[in-house]
């Protein structure tokens, strides 16, 4: 996948401006620049004028010749050895994930073919299958974060889980989601990371192209975590959740791959048992089945009760 968001001359962003044959290049500079020379056990004498390695200081690493691999970030070369994509992956210290996406940049398969048109849903099965939860918050995301379906509990737990809304836009332009998600940060550089590893295999889809240039444009934050070209699969963490009427909750996270449509997630929250997170989410389970629309009511209400307070005048 393209690196971060270029901007055109109208200021309308784009996944990138670097020709397709050199994302190898785009993404070896990118990891080059967060490696700190420390961490990489190069001495620091004095002020640097790059970010991260030098070129030649990540070619040493990687035991090649600082020349091929100019040319390996510049394009001019397309077909490295899998011993020199070793080689550079064990210099920049990638994971295993990363190291993966490595390999598929320099060896790109056959793109998937697209069918114009043709939105993505969830099987009518799987949706039977998740309101058969009444007591597990479950949803179906699709490849570029969009909900596709999601069940009774999941649509209590946040709004931002139902049909019809792209999780990342709300995880990064609603003003909300700060409060709602306590660990926003650690949640914000995953969810990046999982968007890319997700989308590898079509990085030019009209519909990630589109929803990168949006954030791009108006989330600074989601602007530099893309840049960073981190990738990795989400299938297990724990969420830190403030929920405006059962408080608090701590949520395990497990996502699934789903048989027969690529790219499409099973997203699963439980708390563990006999804890304060678990009574809450029965608590939660209670009231969304007696009063649908339970979270969407108190956000209405919460944010109602902002825009008052700062008008009051104090007593007296």
């Amino acid at each position: 996948m393209t690196g971060g968001a270029t901007f055109t001359t109208d200021s309308s962003p784009t996944v990138s401006s670097v020709p397709e044959e050199n994302r190898l290049g785009e993404y070896l500079r990118a990891r080059r620049e967060l490696v700190r020379p420390e961490d990489a056990g190069i001495a620091d004498h004095g002020r640097r004028r790059v970010p991260g390695l030098r070129r030649e200081e990540l070619a040493m690493l990687a035991g090649i010749s600082a020349d091929y691999y100019v040319r390996l970030e510049q394009g001019s070369n397309r077909h490295p050895s899998d011993h020199v994509l070793d080689a550079l992956a064990g210099a920049l210290g990638l994971d295993d994930d990363a190291a993966v996406h490595l390999r598929t940049l320099a060896r790109p398969g056959p793109r998937p073919r697209r069918r114009a048109g043709r939105p993505e849903h969830a099987s009518p099965h799987l949706v039977r299958l998740l309101e058969a939860w009444p007591s597990t918050p479950a949803y179906v995301l699709g490849i570029h974060w969009d909900v596709l379906a999601a069940n009774t509990l999941a649509r209590a737990l946040h709004p931002g889980y139902r049909p019809g809304v792209n999780l990342l836009r709300t995880i990064f332009l609603d003003p909300d989601s700060r409060e709602f998600y306590l660990n926003w940060d650690r949640l914000t550089q995953g969810s990046v990371a999982a968007l890319r590893a997700a989308a590898g295999s079509d990085p030019d889809h009209p519909r990630l192209t589109d929803l990168v240039g949006e954030l791009s444009l108006h989330s600074e934050t989601f602007r530099r975590l893309w840049g960073h070209h981190d990738v990795r699969g989400k299938t297990h963490l724990t969420k830190h959740l403030n929920h405006p009427l059962v408080g608090e909750l701590e949520l395990n996270f497990e996502s699934f791959s789903i048989n027969g449509a690529p790219g499409q997630q099973l997203v699963v929250y439980h708390a563990e048992p006999n804890t304060p997170s678990a009574e809450a989410l029965t608590l939660l389970s209670t009231l969304a089945a007696s009063e649908p629309g339970t979270h969407t009511k108190a956000a209405d209400t919460r944010a109602g009760r902002a825009r008052i307070e700062p008008t009051r005048q104090p007593p007296g």
